[in-house]
């Protein structure tokens, strides 16, 4: 085997590991002030308090492509494996604000995830799927508004009252600016309707949580777990000042925020992580922000396995990193989890891979005893040890933050941006180098493996897409779109919330991409430094 083991092990965030672990390790070490109880403050232990024994997480898996017909099939037969949430990707185009009709848009219709311009392609998604009764989750941020109001227009003609309709939208701006890169205005515009959905959903959608603030594309960027702890909670911090700024109550809008973590390969590392972000936010909501109800305090959280992880080569392997990573997310507490499938390194997943993927967590939630008992690595020597050196990392980057202003001011700078760059440079020189090893690339690898099979999109897609979106147009009522699209207009010009508009303009069948370009002309585009 290549590679010289080294004097040190450390973990991703250059935590040492020692080799043994005892009572000294915990010396002075206070379990009721650490780690309470669950459902407790600080929280450490979980959320809730009887977390799996009372409901087992909810079991999502992250589908979208092509078309939304192709896309609401694959839902309904994920409903049917025993799936208990669906999680939606979006393409390009629609994450942009961009219609499939548009030059930009050619060739990447319905690529990485599904096809939405319109409240049409919005009721083909969710065709035949009773939204009282199954929550949703959107990864989309910077058209997040506009997707979001689609899904209750939607849910509103199902007869679901908004009291009951339950999931998630992204809406975390900044991690794009940071790792991700599909924003589109200006920061300070973008902050606006970030809050707008906020105030929006705690009088129209209460069950609804506003946010996810992600951790997980900042990880898959290349950052260590500390990294991906401090910047993501300095990231939540950065919402909630601007929310309290435009006049929210925290106390009003706290409990429905929710974090989004990548859960990586060291089991250990990655459990400590998730315990010490509740313990964080605990501490930050109560003590910094002031929040005064306890549901402010706690952390909920949706994991997903590392993507970045998942190699092209005996891709088959891949099954194995991600049981490892699900069960890191489980151990650490997770409120819902999505498994990658086998062959998302090759192209998006087979109904196969989706399908082994989901099996994966039935397994872990059914078999595996794992949900038997809280927290269950709770007063081991290391995972505690593990855990409060994990979130001194955290604070200490969250501090260099504070010294620069605050989350939004460091990204500006270009901060936590170098950090991870810098991080994900040392990971690969040492995958390269041999000192870390992953197999099946750079050790333990085969020649003449046999290909298996990938999901090919229908090239017809993007064109049925755009001519469905011509038929749009035509069939239309023209004037109130174009009433409706002047009223957003002037309320963005203003400084009223914009959601009431957006959802006259969206239910007209004005498309997200006509509503983008007025933002567009009155935020301006963002340019990177």
């Amino acid at each position: 085997m290549s590679g010289k083991e080294p004097d040190v092990l450390r973990s991703t965030s250059g935590i040492p590991i020692q080799a043994v672990y005892d009572e000294s390790a915990l010396a002075g070490w206070d379990a009721a002030a650490q780690i309470g109880e669950p459902g407790e403050y600080p929280y450490t232990r979980g959320p809730y308090r009887s977390m799996y024994r009372g409901r087992r997480w909810t079991m999502r898996q992250y589908a979208g492509f092509g078309s939304a017909a192709a896309t609401n099939a694959r839902f309904k037969g994920l409903l049917e494996a025993g799936q208990t949430g669906l999680s939606v990707a979006f393409d390009l185009p629609t994450q942009m604000g961009i219609d499939s009709d548009h030059a930009l848009a050619r060739g990447e219709v319905g690529k990485v995830g599904v096809a939405i311009d319109s409240i049409e392609d919005m009721r083909a998604l969710f065709a035949g799927i009773p939204l009282g009764s199954v929550s949703t989750s959107m990864t989309i941020n910077a058209t997040a508004p506009m997707l979001l109001l689609l899904y209750q227009l939607v849910a509103e003609e199902q007869g679901v009252p908004t009291s009951e309709i339950r999931g998630t939208v992204q809406n975390d701006i900044l991690k794009e600016y940071i790792a991700r890169g599909t924003y589109i205005f200006p920061v300070a515009p973008s902050m606006r309707l970030v809050t707008d959905v906020f105030a929006y959903c705690n009088t129209n959608l209460p069950a609804w949580n506003t946010i996810s603030i992600s951790g997980y594309h900042i990880r898959e960027a290349g950052s260590t777990a500390a990294q991906e702890l401090a910047f993501t909670i300095a990231n939540g911090l950065a919402y909630v000042e601007a929310a309290i700024e435009a006049g929210l109550d925290v106390d009003e809008f706290a409990s429905r925020l929710s974090f989004f973590w990548n859960s990586h390969n060291n089991l250990f590392e990655e459990v400590a992580k998730f315990r010490a972000a509740r313990r964080m936010w605990a501490h930050l909501m109560r003590e910094r922000i002031g929040a005064a109800d306890p549901a402010s305090w706690r952390m909920r959280f949706h994991t997903q396995t590392a993507g970045s992880t998942l190699t092209a080569q005996q891709p088959l392997v891949n099954i194995v990193r991600t049981t490892v990573q699900a069960l890191a997310g489980v151990l650490g507490g997770t409120q819902s989890l999505h498994t990658n499938a086998f062959d998302e390194a090759l192209g998006l997943p087979t109904e196969l891979s989706a399908m082994v993927a989901l099996r994966t967590q039935q397994v872990l939630g059914y078999e595996s005893g794992i949900a038997d008992t809280v927290d269950p690595l709770a007063g081991s020597y290391f995972m505690e040890s593990m855990t409060d050196a994990i979130e001194e990392k955290a604070y200490s980057l969250i501090a260099q933050i504070d010294e620069r202003g605050g989350a939004v001011q460091a990204i500006t700078e270009g901060f936590p941006q170098r950090e991870i760059e810098d991080a994900a440079y040392a990971t690969a020189r040492a995958q390269d180098a041999g000192e870390q090893i992953v197999v099946g690339v750079n050790e333990f690898t085969v020649t003449d493996e046999e290909p298996i099979d990938i999901l090919h999109i229908d090239p017809h897609i993007e064109t049925d897409q755009v001519n469905g979106l011509l038929a749009l147009r035509e069939d239309r009522d023209s004037d109130a779109v174009a009433k409706a699209l002047a009223d957003v207009r002037r309320v963005a010009r203003s400084d009223a919330n914009l959601m009431a508009s957006l959802k006259v303009a969206l239910a007209a069948s004005a498309t997200v991409g006509e509503v983008s370009d007025v933002l567009r002309d009155v935020f301006g585009v963002y340019r990177p430094m």
